[in-house]
């Protein structure tokens, strides 16, 4: 099950840049070809977030479709399935555009508070 490597790798991710502060909510592009499970991925995230400033945060994943350009034909579209093939001419030399995408995209972190010191108009 790669999700848990995966979900191990998102949670330091997000650990490292949210600098002390509770994350609230972890954005991810997941490229079609990746071949992930969102609910086994969701499990293990929160899995692994236990005990982490990652703990309880929402976890969204945005799935990016397959797109490729024939070698063939010229032709740019969908990849549906495998094996990925051409919908215009059936060919099989493929150059993947989109699709293979794994990265975090965004996170929201939790507002830091000031303690200890009064804040005015004029500083």
């Amino acid at each position: 099950m790669h999700e848990l490597a995966i979900a191990e790798s998102v949670v330091q991710i997000a650990s490292r840049h949210a600098n002390g502060r509770r994350v609230t909510k972890v954005q991810l592009k997941v490229g079609h070809l990746r071949q992930i499970v969102p609910s086994a991925l969701s499990f293990s995230f929160e899995l692994v977030a236990q005990d982490t400033p990652v703990e309880g945060a929402l976890l969204e994943m945005e799935v990016v479709p397959a797109v490729g350009l024939c070698r063939d034909c010229g032709t740019e579209g969908r990849l549906e399935g495998f094996p990925l093939h051409c919908r215009e001419c059936g060919g099989f030399d493929l150059r993947v555009l989109r699709g293979e995408e794994l990265f975090v995209e965004f996170l929201e972190l939790e507002e830091e508070s000031v303690k200890g010191k009064e804040l005015t108009a004029d500083g």
